[in-house]
């Protein structure tokens, strides 16, 4: 598997919880259910017949956004992004989740169909007080294995996902080396600008 794809499903986010066959497994935690529940929503969604086709792609996808997005902790996930420069910018804070948000939801946003004929196999779960681990792993059509992990930490009742690991890969770890690099020479400012032009890779 190149290393573009298993970039693409990371930065997919809601691949896993959206694609695939629901296993059998019964789950002991809340955050296992919840991870369940989720994937039960979204696939009751593609596969229904009034959402099916271009003309009804607008509607699908909010329907989609509307089960998925509740399940992440963005703010959390920005947080841990930008690292130790997050306590550097206070007035920034809010205005950086929003784009960070922002970014994930139009990543996501056209490979979360593109997955649809992809499988999800459960693995295990942990869970400790604040903590919860979910493994899983795709099975492509040409049976390519990824296992993903999805970290979670409680939230008010529910517990949401802060991080995903795709074959050692964090989510939040590949975004930090990136911002990094752009904040080694420029500004918050700078950074939230070409997050918002999806400029802020390494082009080198």
């Amino acid at each position: 598997m190149t290393h573009l794809y298993k970039l693409t499903l990371v930065l997919g986010l809601g691949t896993v919880l959206v694609v695939g066959t629901v296993g059998t497994r019964l789950w002991a935690s809340p955050a296992g259910e919840q991870v369940k529940a989720t994937i039960d929503q979204v696939m009751e969604v593609l596969r229904d017949p009034k959402l099916r086709g271009d003309g009804k792609k607008a509607e699908r996808r909010e329907k989609l956004r509307q089960v998925v997005l509740p399940r992440f902790d963005f703010a959390e996930m920005a947080k841990r992004a930008l690292g130790n420069n997050w306590n550097r910018y206070p007035d920034k804070q809010q205005e950086f989740v929003t784009a960070f948000k922002q970014l994930l939801e139009e990543t996501y946003a056209d490979q979360i169909e593109a997955a649809g004929s992809d499988k999800v196999v459960y693995l295990n779960e942990r869970t400790e007080k604040d903590y919860a681990e979910v493994a899983t792993k795709v099975i492509s059509t040409k049976g390519e294995e990824t296992p993903m992990t999805y970290k979670l930490h409680p939230v008010d009742s529910d517990w949401k996902v802060f991080d995903i690991v795709v074959e050692n890969i964090s989510i939040v770890n590949n975004y930090r080396s990136q911002f990094n690099r752009v904040l080694s020479n420029s500004s918050l400012d700078e950074l939230i600008k070409r997050i918002k032009e999806k400029r802020f890779q390494k082009t080198s």
